[in-house]
């Protein structure tokens, strides 16, 4: 992987981040799959299926995860179980390319390929095609995630977006993380365009989680994406003493997460059927 592209996807980090992968089992969490996945330009994809309580008000709603740019699946899991405890919900957590257990080498295209693949595998899934589901993402996977919603919304299958400290443009974003590289933006293939694509999403509900500390993304960046944002309802959560990696700690973040997701359900009561 070029040096370039290793500052923007460290899949190697923490140490042994690409081999030790914890699993659902040593968080409680008992009633899961571990699933690999292939695309359709030959990776493998690892993922966990996590189900909520069956039968639950909530059992036909899916979160789909995606994580930020460090780590892997595992690393998220307490993460996932709050979100079934708190909501009732199924989790389904997706590893990119070149990550965890995953094949491959990230890339812009590659982990826009992986999103989609994860989302057809839930709309294909006899247990899940019918599910309404809210497509989460953190950091990175805020970026992933609003490209995977503006290319899938008129389905009517994804009844909620929720984005955590991310961020307008890579371009916009590494001169504040590396600044002797803020002459170098031209020259970064990875764009992550987010503040182009997301105006385009205008059927889905969006959550704005900004932790106000954030030292990694400037809380600007997440305050004009929700100003720029198209979506028929928008709900901004500021986590006052947030930073980057801790605002799934402040008071009020799950919370906000399922009154949403409660919302979501209520103003659209019955997913539609599968194409």
């Amino acid at each position: 992987m070029p040096p370039s592209r290793a500052l923007i996807y460290p899949s190697h980090v923490p140490a042994n981040a690409r081999t030790d992968v914890p699993r659902p089992s040593q968080f409680g969490i008992t009633d899961f799959e571990e699933l690999v996945i292939p695309t359709n330009d030959g990776e493998k994809l690892s993922a966990f299926y996590i189900r909520g309580p069956r039968g639950g008000r909530n059992a036909n709603i899916t979160v789909l995860m995606f994580h930020g740019n460090a780590g892997n699946i595992g690393h998220r899991l307490p993460i996932a179980r709050m979100l079934v405890n708190t909501i009732g919900c199924n989790v389904f957590m997706l590893e990119y390319r070149g990550y965890g257990l995953s094949t491959g080498t990230p890339d812009e295209s590659g982990l826009v390929l992986d999103a989609q693949t994860a989302l057809d595998y839930l709309r294909d899934r006899a247990e899940t095609r019918a599910h309404r589901l809210v497509v989460y993402g953190q950091s990175l996977g805020g970026a992933v995630s609003v490209r995977l919603v503006a290319r899938n919304q008129e389905a009517g299958d994804i009844m909620g977006l929720v984005l955590e400290n991310t961020f307008l443009s890579m371009r916009k974003l590494i001169p504040s993380v590396i600044p002797p590289a803020r002459y170098l933006t031209l020259l970064c293939h990875q764009v992550w365009p987010s503040e182009s694509v997301l105006p385009n999403i205008n059927k889905v509900p969006v959550l704005f989680l900004s932790g106000l500390q954030d030292e990694i993304v400037p809380p600007h960046h997440m305050r004009q994406l929700y100003e720029i944002c198209a979506a028929p309802s928008k709900i901004w959560k500021p986590l006052p003493g947030g930073d980057h990696n801790s605002s799934v700690l402040e008071e009020g973040y799950f919370e906000a997460i399922s009154d949403f997701v409660a919302d979501c359900a209520y103003n659209n009561p019955a997913a539609k059927e599968k194409r």
